[in-house]
């Protein structure tokens, strides 16, 4: 054997790679046997030739495969992304600002009254916007709303564009994306917020129509003028509700959306033509649409709105009557006060706008204007307040609480605090009528019953601590009928009246008529007659009202209607009404009441020009003076209350208006008269319709007159009852005066008699006229028809006759 090395077997399963190993050379070629040519060479006997080296800027250009990678990994991460987005980001609550409203006030005609609340928004239903308002804004800012989807990326990316090349910023979003930032998002500009936006643009146009989308955008949208919403323009630009907007105006408010401040040609008119280059912008785009016909947009005028319109603030009396309007809302549990402040209600009053305006001149004219606060200092207490009420439906038509919400936050038509005075006599009158109350020697207490008008006589049967009130100025009426000493408030004889009827009774009168039941200074004693009780102003009316709708009480309402958040219409309570004294109570009152209009202390309101009934009253001190009247058709209460601007305390009115002292008769019934007239202006004069006590108009004489046996008949027919006989029993009666407090003094329990009445001219406190008086013929007591008899007819021959009888109530 050789000792040469031998060759190597190949292995299992290598034969194919040695197959390709290099073979010797014999021809010296250079050329391997089994190899390929060298890349380039083009030579190759086997295989593909390689592919060239990339070299110089060819190295930075991608290849297709690359590009193509790039692509697919692109849309991979887009795709996921959008899906990533979609599920993570979610449809939010409202932001803060979005669900603010303005609760809205009505005046009974639908004009605004008031708007309440920090945003200026009211809400309303898509179906109460008006069709060319809606295109005006599809043309402004969306043509293709209900086609195209709830975003748009080519005019996403236009509008960055633009921006970007300093074309101005552009938003280039749909109204779902602009709905959408308004409603659910803050206003930054920022890339986190636009990416929100447009998922949840795409969301919502799944979940929610076009429609709601749409009234959703309108009633969220900026104006100007602090107006949010398409109904809050369309107050503060043209003082209409969206309802009535027309194309014209839809198209100037839809313009003011690109450029609010700037477009307002009123605040800035350098401006106008850019705002109407833009309004014509929106009626060509709704002309494109079929929206507008080409004939109707050719004769279109801007339409230039107006420089001031209803004010939206607190300012003047609307203050006042928003919080009124509240209170009565949620007293009567209408709205709790916590939805209420939330906002959204649109609340529509029964006040009368021409009759809140009359009220506001007749205090201006005959109370504000003859104030010098400069040179009197008691001028700078006067206050004023007044309601008033329809008597057949219980609205509460106008209301004056103050010179200004803003500068006297006191609403002095409710506040509790001033005595009402001789205003509260009527209702013990009212009390005597409905109970059948007898004096105390017997005789049926009717407007003719004789009583002793002397000043500081003690109550008789009054078994509380005496009481002996003096009459104004400590005049001494002597005998005096109980209609006379309405005409001339004779506090005398009310005191003793009260006891007389039972001061339980008399309370309960007043609640009955009106009044609440917890009134401060309401006691059930006899100086209950005199006006102690501090009702305010509207409830007295609501008393008022009863007597001249003949007894039958309803309470007061306010409230029209209301509606929540455009939609929602709020039941109401209903009004209940009943008889709460005999018509023959409450008439027989009116009747007397008519003579302090005719005689008595309130001449003054006679300007009305009408048939009236009314009663004066002053409060303790002259701190108050007040006049409460009524003409079939509308009950009015006014008065003028003295309190100190800084100390809040109250204060007497002497020397007010440079008069000598305040009274009932003065300004609170010079200002009924004036705004009584100028309310019904226009309404048919109509006399009362009363049905009187039987033998009102005979007189009821005290026990010394001589004794006929004959009945009297008074002017209607009636047989009135006999003039009684006997002796009065007990103490003298306490009496209340207007501004007196009221003295003590022993009470008498001897007997007395009573002299033929003498009336003669007196005057409550400042009163205008003292009335007439009653004069006897000697046969008994006559009213000569100048106080009033209910029909001007008087009592021609009351005969005295002769009854004994007891104290009774």
């Amino acid at each position: 054997m050789s000792d040469d090395p031998q060759p190597k077997q190949p292995a299992p399963g290598r034969a194919h790679r040695d197959a390709r190993s290099p073979s010797p050379d014999p021809a010296g070629t250079g050329t391997v046997a089994g190899t390929e040519p060298e890349a380039g060479t083009g030579t190759g006997t086997a295989g593909k030739p390689k592919r060239p080296k990339r070299t110089g800027w060819r190295r930075l250009v991608p290849t297709w495969r690359m590009t193509l990678g790039a692509l697919v990994v692109a849309a991979v991460l887009i795709v996921g992304g959008f899906f990533l987005g979609y599920s993570l980001v979610r449809i939010p609550a409202a932001n803060a600002l979005a669900t603010k409203q303005s609760n809205v006030y009505l005046y009974a005609d639908g004009t605004v009254l008031a708007r309440e609340g920090k945003v200026n928004r009211e809400s309303v239903a898509l179906a109460k916007i008006s069709e060319d308002a809606q295109h005006a804004v599809l043309a402004a800012e969306d043509r293709d709303f209900y086609t195209e989807s709830a975003v748009d990326p080519q005019a996403m990316i236009r509008a960055a564009w633009n921006t970007a090349t300093g074309k101005g910023k552009q938003s280039g979003s749909t109204i779902t994306q602009q709905y959408v930032k308004n409603y659910y998002l803050a206003q930054e500009q920022t890339v986190t917020r636009k990416v929100k936006e447009f998922f949840i643009s795409i969301k919502l146009d799944h979940e929610k129509s076009k429609a709601d989308i749409l009234e959703g955008y309108l009633n969220t949208s900026f104006f100007g003028r602090n107006a949010y919403g398409i109904q809050a323009a369309a107050q503060a630009y043209y003082g209409m509700d969206a309802a009535d907007l027309d194309a014209a105006r839809g198209a100037y408010l839809a313009s003011l959306l690109n450029a609010p401040s700037e477009y307002d040609v009123v605040a800035h008119p350098q401006n106008r033509s850019a705002a109407e280059a833009r309004w014509n912008y929106v009626l060509d785009g709704m002309v494109d649409k079929g929206w507008l016909s080409a004939a109707e947009r050719a004769g279109m005028k801007f339409p230039m709105p107006k420089e001031s319109t209803v004010s939206t603030g607190l300012s003047g009396q609307r203050g006042y009557l928003v919080g009124i309007v509240n209170d009565y809302l949620t007293e009567q549990g209408i709205v709790e006060a916590e939805d209420l402040d939330r906002g959204g209600y649109r609340i529509t009053t029964t006040l009368q706008k021409k009759k809140q305006d009359a009220f506001v001149k007749a205090v201006d004219d005959q109370l504000m204007s003859q104030l010098d606060q400069k040179n009197r200092k008691v001028d700078t207490y006067v206050r004023a307040g007044g309601a008033s009420i329809d008597p057949k439906t219980g609205k509460v038509v106008a209301m004056y609480n103050g010179i200004d919400y803003v500068k006297q936050y006191t609403p002095n038509a409710t506040r509790r605090d001033f005595q009402v005075g001789s205003t509260f006599k009527p209702f013990v009158l009212t009390a005597a009528v409905e109970h059948g109350a007898r004096t105390q020697d017997g005789r049926p207490v009717t407007p003719g019953t004789v009583y002793d008008g002397s000043s500081e006589r003690p109550v008789q049967g009054w078994t509380g601590a005496p009481y002996a009130p003096e009459n104004e100025d400590h005049t001494d009426y002597g005998d005096i009928t109980v209609r006379e000493a309405t005409d001339k408030s004779v506090n005398a004889v009310y005191a003793q009246m009260a006891v007389d009827v039972g001061p339980s009774r008399v309370k309960k009168t007043a609640v009955a008529l009106g009044l609440p039941s917890d009134t401060p200074e309401m006691p059930e004693g006899p100086a209950i007659a005199l006006g102690t009780a501090t009702a305010s102003v509207l409830d007295m009316t609501e008393a008022y009202a009863t007597l001249a709708n003949h007894g039958r009480h309803g309470t007061y309402t306010m409230v029209e209607k209301v509606v929540k958040d455009g939609d929602e219409e709020l039941e109401l309570p209903a009004r209940k009404v009943k008889q709460a004294v005999s018509r023959e109570a409450a008439d027989t009152t009116t009747s007397v009441l008519r003579g302090v209009v005719q005689n008595g202390t309130a001449t003054a309101a006679q300007s009305a020009g009408r048939p009236a009934a009314g009663k004066t009253g002053t409060a303790e001190k002259d701190k108050a003076a007040w006049f409460a009247g009524y003409t079939p058709d509308l009950v009015t209460v006014v008065a003028v209350m003295g309190q100190d601007p800084v100390t809040a305390a109250q204060q007497p009115l002497y020397g007010a208006m440079g008069l000598p002292r305040m009274n009932g008769g003065g300004a609170p019934a010079e200002i009924w008269g004036q705004y009584t007239r100028d309310a019904l202006a226009g309404k048919p004069v109509r006399d009362f319709d009363l049905d009187v006590q039987a033998g009102a108009y005979a007189t009821q004489a005290p026990s010394s007159t001589e004794p006929s046996g004959e009945p009297s008949t008074d002017a209607t027919g009636d047989t009135g009852s006999a003039t009684p006989s006997g002796q009065e029993t007990g103490g003298r009666s306490p009496d209340e005066n207007d501004d007196a407090t009221p003295s003590g003094g022993d009470t008498g329990t001897g007997t007395g008699t009573g002299p033929s009445a003498t009336g003669g001219p007196s005057t409550e406190p400042g009163a205008d006229s003292g009335g007439t008086g009653e004069t006897d013929p000697g046969n008994g007591d006559v009213d000569p028809g100048g106080g009033d008899t209910g029909d001007g007819s008087a009592d021609p021959s009351a005969t005295a006759g002769q009854i004994t009888g007891g104290p009774g109530q």
